[in-house]
């Protein structure tokens, strides 16, 4: 049934051990190694996900703790599109002065939030709830002569919140508790939202399938085929991670980002357009040179 209605093969599963703090935090240390950088280099951490080992304090403290930083540290959070924002906050940072190098980290365990027990009445908005994905993701922001975030738009339709919803169980007692997500609800929230990103990119004088790379967020094989569709972007542009590793939420972006490093399909100079779409609902396209 999963594999009919969302494409999914298979997905990735964090040890019952680990928190999202601990994925994020393996990451940054992955990431700092490979760039040759000390904790004490970075003056900024920030920390976007869905997931979270605490709602007080920030998780972002919890991952500086387990990696050394010493830094400033604070949350962002916006559904799936907590990342991309992320970066807007640092590239708005960077571009002020106020900081030079900021670490972005994403820590996602979804897969605890599957609903295995579903009765026919509840199957429909529950059945998602088995596609999410456990992933780790860490990304750099440095101040440059030559910016490497060249332009981005952000939208919103907040009437289409009740698409996708997870209600704290101590502060919403009396509501639905579990991911529910109404999957034709939260598709037609974006229908406006794309448009207006069509729009944008045209003033812009972007035309996307001129474009090597697109990273699109994926809940799912068919909303991914519908939004390239209606934007027009070629299959072959997107590389696919939510057949065999679920849907990363926040850190499906940057999954994509890491997937085109290995496979060399991203090179320095390149372009590359970001598509962030998010329960709420809220868009994103950023525009970047790699």
């Amino acid at each position: 049934m999963l594999r009919r209605t969302f494409g999914l093969h298979e997905r990735t599963v964090a040890d019952p051990g680990d928190l999202p703090s601990d994925l994020a935090a393996r990451a940054a240390a992955r990431l700092l190694h490979t760039a040759r950088l000390d904790a004490s280099d970075i003056d900024l951490l920030l920390f976007a996900a869905v997931s979270a080992d605490v709602r007080e304090p920030a998780n972002a403290h919890i991952v500086a703790a387990k990696t050394g930083l010493s830094c400033p540290a604070f949350d962002i959070g916006n559904a799936c599109n907590g990342v991309v924002n992320a970066l807007q906050v640092a590239d708005a940072l960077i571009r002020t002065g106020r900081h030079r190098r900021v670490l972005i980290t994403c820590g996602e365990t979804l897969t605890r939030l599957s609903r295995w027990e579903l009765t026919r009445e509840h199957l429909r908005t529950g059945l998602t709830s088995l596609t999410g994905a456990d992933v780790g993701a860490a990304l750099l922001v440095e101040a440059s002569p030559v910016p490497g975030i060249t332009d981005s738009v952000f939208l919103a339709n907040s009437a289409g919140w009740p698409a996708a919803t997870l209600y704290d169980a101590h502060h919403a007692p009396d509501h639905p508790q579990g991911l529910h997500v109404d999957s034709e609800a939260l598709l037609g929230s974006f229908i406006d939202l794309d448009a207006q990103a069509a729009q944008w990119l045209k003033e812009q004088e972007v035309d996307v399938r001129a474009l090597g790379l697109v990273c699109v967020h994926q809940p799912s094989v068919p909303f991914v085929d519908t939004f390239c569709a209606r934007m027009r972007i070629d299959p072959a542009q997107v590389i696919p991670t939510f057949p065999h590793i679920g849907n990363a939420a926040a850190a499906t972006l940057p999954l994509q980002l890491a997937h085109a490093v290995r496979l060399r399909r991203l090179a320095p100079g390149d372009t590359v357009a970001l598509f962030g779409l998010a329960s709420g609902a809220s868009a994103a396209v950023m525009l970047m040179r790699w």
